[in-house]
């Protein structure tokens, strides 16, 4: 199982077909707020129809809060300005897969304490990003 791990997620649509991925697939989701939307957002509802009975999901405060309470270790940011692709890592069952938000990605300095574990998915030199959404799956 794979732990799925959004760091102030901001477009509710995004965050619900998340969570219909996670639900589907077995692996939980941890949200690090402050989120863009309230958790109640019907967009948010209306993307994860009706898995959220099956969707192991847990809240933060911020990143220190998510350390403090799941001592994760084995953790991996995939960011666009990563080093090497995510075909190069080594995904453990029970590891933390970490994505940005959708404007910024993830904050600088977690990116920079975490540099061997960045990793980006493949893309055109001219293409920006992939939507948050997309590349969770």
């Amino acid at each position: 199982m794979l732990n799925i791990v959004l760091v102030e997620p901001e477009i509710p649509m995004n965050t619900g077909n998340i969570a219909r991925t996670c639900a589907a697939t077995g692996a939980a989701l941890h949200i690090i707020k402050p989120m863009g939307f309230t958790i109640d957002d019907r967009k948010l509802k209306r993307a994860g129809l009706d898995y959220w009975h099956q969707l192991d999901i847990t809240y933060y405060e911020n990143l220190e809060d998510f350390f403090r309470k799941t001592g994760a270790e084995d953790i991996w940011l995939l960011s666009t300005k990563a080093p090497r692709a995510y075909t190069e890592a080594r995904f453990h069952d029970g590891c933390y897969l970490f994505f940005g938000k959708e404007t910024k990605g993830l904050p600088e300095a977690f990116l920079d304490a975490h540099y061997d574990e960045c990793v980006r998915i493949p893309m055109r030199a001219d293409a920006r990003s992939l939507n948050l959404s997309n590349a969770v799956a």
